[in-house]
């Protein structure tokens, strides 16, 4: 599974492939910028994209609005925020955003539970 990590905060980026990385089967690619992903997308998706809502730049939000033509159902794009802001989760599905991931100490657990399909028993929505 091809996974690239879009986090500015490149101490957390490190944490969140290291946990991630335990699992042989994630190939994770890391990216400090929206635009650095998107020169490396070149039209071709990986299969799971977690990018941090707030990025220098271009935003997590904006960098979805680009690729949202290329998503396919086996695609899936995890959104990342520090901030539990209701409105903002609101605006993320309206745009087409289904996960949705608060960066506190469930991180690592929430973004697993994605991964592996298993979403639905956990606590997002769909």
């Amino acid at each position: 599974m091809r996974i690239f990590l879009i986090e500015d905060d490149e101490i957390y980026a490190e944490f969140i492939k290291k946990a991630l990385g335990q699992n042989s089967e994630y190939q994770i690619s890391t990216f400090t910028t929206a635009e650095d992903a998107l020169k490396e997308i070149n039209g071709k998706l990986p299969d799971v994209l977690i990018i941090d809502y707030k990025l220098p730049g271009m935003s997590g939000i904006d960098l979805y609005e680009k690729i949202k033509d290329l998503i396919k159902d086996s695609n899936k794009v995890i959104m990342l925020s520090a901030l539990d802001d209701g409105n903002m989760v609101l605006s993320f599905i309206q745009k087409g955003v289904r996960d949705y991931v608060i960066k506190d100490e469930n991180v690592i657990e929430s973004l697993e539970s994605i991964l592996s399909g298993k979403e639905d028993d956990y606590y997002l929505f769909d």
